[in-house]
């Protein structure tokens, strides 16, 4: 697995990068054939009295998908922390979604039966995990680009179609942790979107 690294708006120490290989070798005992992990580090400067705010973002590719989580603190090293262990609960809990849908002792729930729920089925809800070290290769890119103050920016993403049913583009919206996720479905054959409501509760919407 390659780790990258860049930044804004700080550098990188050295120290940083350390702690971070350390750290991230408990990625490939959770994830399945990890191709890459990417690490933003971003620094937001408040006023005088909040102090500066740093915002960690991590990123892991693998065949098929990827897995995201994100995390501020007041300095790199705690916001890495917390969103490192999001980012192992998302990459567990795939993990053994996985194994319950190869297994033959479980009964795999159908879109029906989670629609009619509301999704309340699925088990979401993160927690936080001890986290173990490794070793693994860093490619550091530090990126000093200042974004535009007062200007609207709007960026835009293109993606492959892939189709899936609700159950799964749900387990997809769960390992970006985003509240929304745009899938093309395969029982009706269209655009759709399903999104986080309360909760448990999850909501699909579609075009006629």
């Amino acid at each position: 697995m390659e780790l990258r690294i860049s930044a804004k708006n700080l550098k990188v120490s050295e120290r940083f990068r350390d702690y971070v290989s350390e750290k991230s070798g408990k990625v490939e005992q959770f994830s399945h054939r990890p191709q890459e992990l990417n690490i933003k580090v971003t620094r937001y400067e408040h006023s005088r009295t909040a102090g500066p705010e740093d915002q960690v973002e991590l990123t892991v590719y693998e065949p098929g998908h990827v897995v995201r989580a994100e995390a501020r603190a007041e300095d790199k090293f705690a916001a890495f922390d917390i969103a490192f262990g999001k980012l192992l609960e998302r990459l567990r809990r795939y993990a053994d979604k996985q194994k319950v849908h190869r297994g033959g002792n479980h009964r795999r729930i159908g879109t029906s039966e989670l629609a009619a729920t509301d999704f309340a089925d699925l088990d979401v809800t993160p927690v936080d995990h001890n986290l173990l070290t490794g070793e693994i290769p860093i490619i550091d890119l530090q990126d000093q680009e200042q974004e535009p103050v007062n200007k609207l920016l709007i960026r835009s993403k293109e993606f492959e179609k892939v189709p899936m049913n609700r159950e799964d583009a749900v387990g997809h919206m769960e390992l970006v942790g985003h509240d929304f996720y745009l899938y093309h479905d395969v029982d009706s054959d269209k655009p759709a979107v399903v999104y986080r409501r309360h909760g448990y509760s999850y909501g699909v919407i579609t075009l006629s």
